[in-house]
Parts: structure tokens; C-alpha cells; sequence
């Protein structure tokens, strides 16, 4: 079994949402679906920095589904409709299964990175603009980041990674000590979001 994971380098990130564009076109998301968001201090609707004027800092923090080790939604999923992948270790959603309960997004620690069709999905186009072998979207469901899990099968990267201009994302298996991912991981000092609450992210933020 591969662990994978990503990491994040803050200090490369520019907030060009090139990542959010990118993860929306490979999915074939929906109008007004996001899996991957872009924040900064105050969070995704307004840019604050870090510190004051006029020796301000803007840090920009990439956010999305954690694919956490211990994941607080599968465990309270009624129907397995989400679950951790077992040659993986990405956390999947199941279209077919999930019964529209929401219980994975109260569960879930990380705000907003969980999306619920409320109504039919609406496409920007009457044809695909990203990979052809997409699960179709549907109403009363739950959405999230995959990882690009058609792509990775595929012996691709999540196109997050694939086309961020700054190089700011390596993405590989945590648990292969030789992996880039797993090197950087081991080397740069870093954070994870939320580690008090015991749900083991599997995103490294490098600091």
C-alpha cells in the first residue's frame, strides 16, 4: 500500500489560483464548485498579510481535501460513500452511495473544502474540458479533491501539481523514503493544518 501526499511550499506560492483552475478544468467541475481554494490570514474572500504596513508579508495557503490518515468522514459516513482508498491511502467519494446526509462535511475539521450539489450540476460547456473518465457529477451529493485520482492511475500528477507556474507542489508517496515528496518532508520545516485534532493530513505545508 502507497501513502500518498503533497507538499506545499508557502514561500513559493504566488496565490495565481493557477491550481484552482487547473483541478476545476481536469474534473470537469460544475459552476461555482471549487475543490482547491486559495487563503490568505483572514481567509479566501479578502487578502490580508501577515504582519502591518509598510513592511507587510502576504502568504498565500493553498486548501483542500486533506486525505488525512485517521479521516473523521469516513468514519462517519452510513453508507461507505466515503472512503479511504486501501492501495492508496486517498480519501475517495463514492457518487453512487452517498445519500446526501452531509454527515462528512459537519465531520470534517478542515472549512470548505467539501462541496454539495444542491441542484443538477451545470457544465460551462455541453462537453468535457478536462479528462474524459470523470464520475458524472450528480445532484444531492458531496464533492472533494480526488488527487486527480483518474490521472494518478493513470501514471500522471494531479494537475495541480502538473501546472503550477511557481513549482510551489511535489506530490509522491510519503512512505517511500527515496520519493521528492518525502525527502522535502523530511528535510524543510513544515506544518499540517489542524494537527490537534488527530486526523493525520496528509498535505505538509513547507514554511
Amino acid at each position: 500500500m502507497s501513502h500518498y501526499g503533497m507538499a506545499i511550499d508557502l514561500n513559493r506560492c504566488i496565490g495565481c489560483h493557477t491550481c484552482s483552475v487547473a483541478c476545476k478544468m481536469a474534473n470537469n467541475l460544475p459552476q461555482n464548485v471549487w475543490w482547491n481554494r486559495v487563503a490568505t490570514t483572514d481567509g479566501y474572500s479578502i487578502d490580508s498579510t501577515l504582519t502591518e504596513w509598510p513592511q507587510g508579508k502576504l502568504e498565500f495557503m493553498p486548501i483542500g481535501c486533506q486525505h488525512c490518515e485517521n479521516p473523521a468522514c469516513v468514519k462517519v459516513c452510513p453508507v461507505g460513500a466515503t472512503y479511504k482508498d486501501p492501495e492508496t491511502g486517498v480519501v475517495r467519494q463514492d457518487y453512487e452511495k452517498c445519500i446526501g446526509c452531509r454527515m462528512c462535511m459537519a465531520a470534517c475539521p478542515y472549512t470548505g473544502v467539501r462541496s454539495f450539489n444542491w441542484e443538477e450540476p451545470k457544465a460551462y460547456y455541453e462537453f468535457a474540458v478536462g479528462d474524459a473518465d470523470i464520475p458524472e457529477h450528480q445532484k444531492h451529493t458531496v464533492e472533494k479533491c480526488t488527487f486527480c485520482y483518474q490521472r494518478i492511475a493513470d501514471g500522471q500528477e494531479p494537475a495541480c501539481m502538473h501546472l503550477c507556474p511557481e513549482r510551489a507542489r511535489w506530490w509522491g508517496d510519503l512512505d517511500d523514503p527515496e520519493s521528492e515528496v518525502a525527502k522535502l518532508v523530511a528535510t524543510r520545516s513544515h506544518k499540517q493544518l489542524l494537527p490537534e485534532m488527530g486526523t493525520k493530513p496528509s498535505i505538509y505545508y513547507l514554511v
